[in-house]
């Protein structure tokens, strides 16, 4: 059966933009996926059709790596390419857990896999993601799945509670990033999200979140599901993209 929200969870994500789900795979899935992801990272598997984004540092020289692989910051698009990360944006736990949240009509806006070699994976700046989004209402889920413990040492989530209630805020472009201004946040209010390989952060996308740099040992390695209510309307310029369907119906004039 797949999970259900208690009243607990659903007032908690309502009041604080997020909740934290362990175990919403067992651990033999969870490697399948790391030993699939290698392949793509370093070598076996064709990536042909999928994006990827370097590390800033490792683009201009500055940092030294055994493997082009590690360099790799950002890979998008898999849930679309590859079977095994599609059944984990179909998984029955996340998609329940999502559809208990903004309801049972569902597409996915983006995924993308977020990695944090050691010593290598950068910060990633406080910001909202609807602040990047062309979609209303900016009432979007993610699910933040952990391959890999996500610990304060190897840069997991950070979330300030209860922000998400407060509207869009500013962003500005900075060196490689688009950030909430400083004078806009409240840093004392900074919550750490650790998770366990195999558990969920799911979080409203109008959260303030941040990441900081992996300073240990171990690979950090996650992946963003962002889900929204197929009734969504798609604000940028042109038609809208076709989106993945998940879940329910479609609707006339909303995101295709």
């Amino acid at each position: 059966m797949p999970i259900r929200l208690s009243l607990r969870n659903l007032e908690q994500y309502d009041r604080d933009g997020f909740i934290i789900i362990e175990d919403l795979l067992d651990a033999s899935e969870v490697t399948a996926l790391c030993q699939r992801l290698q392949e793509y990272t370093h070598g076996g598997r064709e990536n042909e059709g999928l994006e990827a984004q370097i590390e800033p540092q490792v683009l201009l020289g500055e940092l030294a790596f055994e493997h082009p692989g590690d360099g790799i910051r950002k890979i998008d698009g898999l849930v679309e390419h590859d079977d095994l990360f599609q059944g984990l944006g179909l998984n029955e736990n996340i998609v329940s857990v999502v559809s208990q949240i903004i309801g049972g009509d569902l597409k996915m806006f983006r995924n993308s896999l977020l990695l944090k070699p050691p010593g290598i994976g950068s910060a990633k700046g406080m910001h909202q993601d609807s602040a990047y989004w062309p979609i209303v209402p900016m009432e979007l889920c993610s699910c933040w799945f952990a391959l890999d413990d996500a610990t304060t040492e190897n840069g997991c989530m950070e979330v300030i509670p209860g922000w998400h209630k407060r509207g869009a805020l500013p962003h500005q472009s900075v060196t490689d990033d688009y950030v909430i201004p400083d004078e806009h946040i409240d840093y004392s209010l900074k919550t750490l999200a650790p998770i366990k390989a195999g558990g969920g952060l799911f979080f409203h996308s109008l959260l303030p979140h941040c990441t900081a740099p992996n300073r240990s040992q171990n690979r950090r390695r996650a992946i963003a599901l962002s889900y929204m209510a197929a009734d969504s309307k798609y604000t940028g310029a042109g038609e809208s993209p076709v989106y993945f369907p998940v879940k329910g119906r479609s609707f006339s004039g909303c995101i295709r």
